[in-house]
C-alpha cells in the first residue's frame, strides 16, 4: 500500500514533465517560443484541457518561486552603484508609464460599461506588466544587460513595488466596512515593510559574506547550494510577511551579494531551480485559463484582450518616445510589454474578496490576462519577422577612450596574479575566479576583485561571462583541472580564444589535444631565461647565446610534436636538451 501511495504522488510530477517536455521543444523547433510551449502544456493537462490537474492555482503558488529566483539572479547582476544609476529609469519613466498606461486602460474600461472603480482595478491590473515572460524572452534574446533591457527591468521593478499601493486602494475602494478598516491600518503594513526590507538590507551586509566564507571553506558543493536556497527563500518570505512582493525580496538580495566574492558560485547553483519552477509557472499559467468562460463571455474577451493590449502598446510607445529612446527601442518595448502579468491575479483576488469586482469581473479579467500572456510571444515573433531588424542601441553605453576587452582569468595563484598585470593596464574589463575563498577575499586588499568559483564547472564558466569573453586564461596549478577547463571551455565558447598554463610537457600535450590556442609551460621560458644569462656571464657573445637558445627551442619543438604524435616521453632523459642525456635522470618541465 505503501508503495502504491507513492507510486500515486508521482504521477502528477510525471505528467508535468512529461508535458514540459513534449511541448517546448516542439515549440521552439516550429518557431514558436519556449513560453508558449509552456502555456500550451499547461492549457492541455490543465482543468479545461485533459483535466489531468483541478486547481492550477497550487501549481502557480509553488512555481512562483521560479520567478522569485530568475529576480534572484538579475539582482546579482545588478551592483548597488548600478542600482543607483537606474533609480531615474526606475522612478521616472516607470512611474509616467503607469500613469498614462493606467489612465488609458481605465478610461477602455468605462467605455466597456464597467463603472470606474472596476475599470481601475482592471485596468491596474492589467499595467502589472508579466515579469517572468518579458525577462524569459528579454533572456532568450540575450537583451537583459543591452541598454533598452536595463530600461524595461527598471519598469518591471518599479511595477512589482507598486502591488502594495494597489493593495491598499482596493482596501479603501470596497464597500465592506471591515475591508475599509483593514485599508486604513495598511499604511501601517507599509511600515512593517519598510522595516522588512531595512532588516533584509542588515542582514545582507554583515552576515551573508561571513556565511558563505565559511561554507566555502568546508568544500562541501551541496552545503553551498543549499545555503543559496537558504537565501533566496529566506529573502522571499522576510518579504512576504512584511506584506511586499516575494520576487522584490530575492532581487534586494540578490543586489546585496552582486558585489560578493560567491556570486558566480550562487548564481550557477540558483540556476538549474530557476529554469524548472519558471516552467512550472508558466504551466499553471496555462491551467488557468478558463475556457468555460471564454466560451460564454468570448465576445468581450476578446474585444478586452485586443483593445488593452493595443492601448496599453500605444502608451507604452508614447511614453518611451517621449523619454527620447529611439523609433526601434519604443517599438520593441511596447510589444514586449503589452500584456497583464502575474500580480494581477494577487490584485484580482483582493478585490474579488473585498467585493470592489464580482466573480465574473474576476473570471472575464483573468482569462483576458492570460490570454494576452500567452499572445505576447507570438506578437514579439511577428515583430521580428515583419518590422524593421532592430539595430542594437547604445542609448546610455559607456563609450571607452581605450581599447578594452572581455577576459576572464582563472585561478589567482602566482601565474594569474603576473598575468593579470599587463590587462590590468591596458584597461581591459576582467573577471577573475577562484575556488580558494582565502585567497579571493584576501585580493581584494590589492586591489583586485576576485569571484569564488570551482572553474572546472561549466555553469559557473557561463555565470562568470565564459560565453561573452574574447580571452581565457586558464591559471590554475593542478595539471587536470586545467585540462579540464581547457575541454570545457573549447566545447562550450569555441569562439573565445583560451590560454593556459602547463605544468610540464606531458600536460603540454594534453592540453593541446584539448584544443587550447596557446599553452605556455610554467618553468620553460624562465629556465631559458636562467640558460642565456649564464652563457653571457661565461663570456658567450651575444650572438652565440642566441644560437645556442634557437637551436634549444627547435630541438624541444621537435620532441613536443613527437609527444603529440604519440612518441611519448622517454624517462629519465631531459626532453629540453633534445638527444642529450640528463644527469639527474628528472623529466623536465
Amino acid at each position: 500500500m505503501a508503495a502504491e501511495s507513492g507510486s500515486s504522488e508521482l504521477i502528477p510530477v510525471v505528467m508535468l514533465l512529461g508535458a514540459a517536455v513534449v511541448a517546448v521543444p516542439l515549440f521552439k523547433r516550429i518557431g514558436l517560443g519556449s513560453v508558449l510551449g509552456y502555456l500550451a502544456a499547461g492549457l492541455a493537462i490543465g482543468p479545461f484541457g485533459l483535466g489531468w490537474f483541478s486547481d492550477p492555482q497550487t501549481i502557480i503558488h509553488t512555481a512562483e518561486l521560479g520567478v522569485v529566483m530568475f529576480l534572484f539572479v538579475i539582482g546579482l547582476e545588478m551592483q548597488p552603484s548600478h542600482l543607483w544609476a537606474l533609480r531615474r529609469a526606475i522612478f521616472g519613466l516607470g512611474s509616467l508609464q503607469v500613469l498614462v498606461c493606467g489612465a488609458l486602460l481605465t478610461l477602455v474600461g468605462v467605455a466597456f460599461g464597467f463603472s470606474w472603480a472596476v475599470s481601475f482595478i482592471s485596468a491596474m491590473g492589467f499595467v502589472l506588466t508579466s515579469t517572468a515572460i518579458v525577462m524569459q524572452l528579454l533572456g532568450e534574446r540575450g537583451d537583459i544587460a543591452t541598454p533598452r533591457g536595463q530600461k524595461i527591468v527598471s519598469v518591471l521593478l518599479f511595477e512589482d513595488l507598486l502591488i502594495v499601493p494597489l493593495l491598499a486602494i482596493v482596501a479603501f475602494l470596497s464597500p465592506d466596512a471591515a475591508a475599509a478598516a483593514a485599508g486604513a491600518s495598511r499604511w501601517a503594513s507599509i511600515g512593517i515593510g519598510a522595516g522588512s526590507i531595512a532588516l533584509l538590507v542588515a542582514v545582507g551586509v554583515w552576515l551573508l559574506n561571513p556565511l558563505f566564507r565559511v561554507l566555502a571553506n568546508a568544500h562541501a558543493r551541496e552545503v553551498m547550494t543549499a545555503a543559496a536556497l537558504l537565501v533566496v527563500l529566506g529573502a522571499a518570505l522576510l518579504m512576504q510577511l512584511g506584506g511586499l512582493s516575494m520576487a522584490m525580496g530575492a532581487f534586494l538580495a540578490g543586489v546585496l551579494l552582486s558585489e560578493s566574492t560567491f556570486r558566480h558560485q550562487l548564481e550557477a547553483d540558483i540556476e538549474p531551480f530557476r529554469g524548472l519552477l519558471l516552467g512550472l509557472f508558466f504551466l499553471g499559467v496555462g491551467m488557468s485559463l478558463d475556457l468555460s468562460a471564454v466560451a460564454q463571455h468570448w465576445a468581450l474577451i476578446v474585444a478586452g484582450v485586443l483593445s488593452l493590449m493595443v492601448v496599453k502598446a500605444l502608451g507604452i510607445y508614447v511614453v518611451a518616445r517621449l523619454t527620447h529612446s529611439p523609433h526601434e527601442d519604443a517599438l520593441d518595448r511596447a510589444v514586449l510589454m503589452a500584456q497583464g502579468g502575474e500580480f494581477a491575479f494577487v490584485l484580482f483576488a483582493a478585490a474579488l474578496a473585498g467585493r470592489v469586482i464580482d466573480p465574473v469581473v474576476n473570471a472575464n479579467m483573468t482569462a483576458i490576462v492570460v490570454l494576452s500572456m500567452a499572445l505576447t510571444p507570438l506578437a514579439v515573433l511577428a515583430l521580428q519577422r515583419w518590422a524593421p531588424r532592430v539595430s542594437p542601441s547604445t542609448a546610455g553605453a559607456p563609450v571607452p577612450d581605450h581599447q578594452t576587452g572581455a577576459v576572464l582569468i582563472i585561478g589567482l595563484g602566482r601565474v594569474g596574479q603576473i598575468a593579470s598585470q599587463n590587462l590590468l593596464l591596458l584597461g581591459a574589463e576582467i573577471t577573475i575566479i577562484d575556488a580558494d575563498p582565502q585567497l579571493a577575499r584576501e585580493a581584494e586588499h590589492f586591489g583586485f576583485k576576485v569571484y569564488y568559483g570551482d572553474g572546472t564547472r561549466l555553469d559557473i564558466l557561463h555565470a562568470a561571462g565564459a560565453d561573452k569573453a574574447k580571452v581565457i586564461l586558464v591559471c590554475v596549478d593542478e595539471p587536470s583541472a586545467a585540462t579540464q577547463i581547457v575541454q570545457q571551455c573549447k566545447h562550450a565558447f569555441p569562439h573565445v580564444r583560451v590560454i593556459a598554463r602547463s605544468f610540464d610537457r606531458e600536460h603540454a600535450a594534453a592540453l593541446v589535444k584539448a584544443g587550447v590556442d596557446l599553452q605556455v609551460r610554467e618553468t620553460f621560458e624562465s629556465a631559458m631565461v636562467m640558460g642565456r644569462e649564464a652563457m653571457l656571464a661565461l663570456g658567450t657573445e651575444p650572438a652565440a647565446a642566441e644560437a645556442i637558445e634557437a637551436d634549444i627551442r627547435r630541438r624541444d619543438a621537435e620532441r613536443f610534436q613527437m609527444e603529440l604524435d604519440g612518441g611519448g616521453l622517454v624517462a629519465g632523459r631531459p626532453m629540453i636538451l633534445g638527444n642529450l642525456r640528463g644527469r639527474n635522470g628528472t623529466q623536465a618541465h
